[in-house]
């Protein structure tokens, strides 16, 4: 069960990765739907976040190391730009907002 437990929290930070780089809204969308599709992915990394969160909070440190490295391998699959032949991208390169304060 500790095994599927740390499974189950890097799966969770790496989405909370992926969620914060991804593009899913088509640029030519309405507004609205747009707006509400957007919204329900805000909605969503910030759960899961929280989720992460909590689990770290179990002052862990297998929990802690996987919810790192699952954080690490997202950012640097989706977020770095080691996989990319281009110039850098643009400011704006995902639907959602950074998590940053």
């Amino acid at each position: 069960m500790y095994a599927l437990a740390l499974v189950f929290v890097f799966v969770l930070s790496f989405l909370v990765e992926w969620l914060s780089h991804c593009k899913l809204i088509r640029p030519g969308s309405k507004h609205v739907l747009a707006g509400l599709a957007q919204t329900t992915l805000h909605a969503l990394r910030v759960g899961l976040a929280y989720l992460v969160m909590l689990a770290v909070m179990s002052f862990n440190g297998g929990v802690f190391l996987v919810a790192v490295a699952g954080h690490t391998l997202g950012f640097f699959l989706f977020g770095s730009r080691a996989f990319t032949k281009s110039p850098p991208p643009p400011p704006k390169t995902s639907d959602l907002p950074p998590m940053s304060c």
